[in-house]
């Protein structure tokens, strides 16, 4: 085992690499910047090459440093699942996801019986909400967010770029021919997001008619439910829409596909075990249901 190095220099590197920052490493690991880097050091003299150039305010990862570093997170996890299994029985622990209300509803909530028969051991406790920071951080294990980059923490990690597609009811959506019989509909807007609907018109190089935003809700399963039942069109994010596409509720008018300009983000771990086994399992799956 000569060529093993040493495992308090390969978790500096591991947290450095994956935050991009000596100090968040620093105060993931509870040590000083020092400390880190001069851990960084001594595994780049042990190995005679560069794992990272040093910016001003960040760290980039050598072409060496990024080969390394997915072996070095995958055997660092190795070792802490199986030091968890060993040495404490798996014991089922409430964990607490928070999820905007529609992703909450529409895509995670049908995925979670095929979770819990895998994992019978976590308690998997599902809170919602319609904006974010309606609700108290307080016992969050594990906060799934949606929005654009510039409002989270440079931590949190994207789980998928989003889009929006315009759907009616099958029989409205076969009648619809071109953008301007589209914009000439009942348009259902959803608060916080109706430059979608100012976006679709502008890519289609028409004005948008205020006279027809007659309806206007706070959630993408209302706005669904107002498609289907005939309401008038609805400009929804796909993968919200994918269900009742599939069960033929609502159909794609145009076969129209926008990008939002926004994504699910997987925040920082704040709670007060994030290193769990419990906690990285919820985490491993909700990354799986969103790639």
């Amino acid at each position: 085992m000569s060529d093993l190095p040493n495992l308090v220099w390969l978790r500096a590197f591991e947290a450095s690499a994956r935050l991009r920052s000596f100090t968040a490493a620093a105060q993931e690991l509870g040590l000083s910047q020092a400390a880190v880097s001069h851990q960084i050091r001594s595994l780049e003299g042990s190995f005679g090459v560069a794992l990272f150039i040093r910016r001003a305010r960040h760290l980039e990862l050598t072409a060496l440093g990024h080969a390394y570093y997915p072996t070095v997170a995958q055997a660092l996890d190795d070792i802490a699942y199986s030091t968890r299994g060993l040495l404490r029985p798996m014991e089922a622990r409430v964990i607490t996801l928070r999820a905007p209300i529609s992703t909450a509803v529409l895509w995670i909530a049908p995925r979670l019986g095929e979770f819990q028969a895998k994992h019978p051991q976590i308690k998997l406790r599902l809170i919602s909400a319609i904006w974010a920071d309606s609700t108290s951080d307080e016992d969050v294990d594990i906060d799934l967010r949606l929005g654009p980059s510039n409002w989270f923490d440079r931590r949190a990690q994207l789980l998928s770029t989003e889009s929006v597609v315009p759907v009616a009811t099958p029989d409205l959506a076969a009648r619809l021919d071109t953008a301007q019989d589209l914009l000439g509909q009942n348009l259902i807007h959803i608060h916080g997001y109706q430059d979608n609907w100012l976006n679709f018109s502008k890519s289609q190089g028409m004005e948008l008619d205020d006279r027809n935003a007659r309806l206007l809700t706070d959630t993408s399963m209302a706005a669904i439910e107002m498609a289907a039942a005939g309401a008038g069109v609805a400009m929804i994010m796909k993968r919200y829409a994918q269900a009742p596409l599939d069960q033929g509720r609502i159909a794609r008018v145009l076969d129209f596909d926008m990008p939002m300009g926004q994504g699910h983000y997987l925040m920082p771990a704040t709670g007060s075990a994030p290193n769990s086994t419990e906690d990285m399992l919820v985490r491993d799956w909700i990354k799986t249901i969103f790639a």
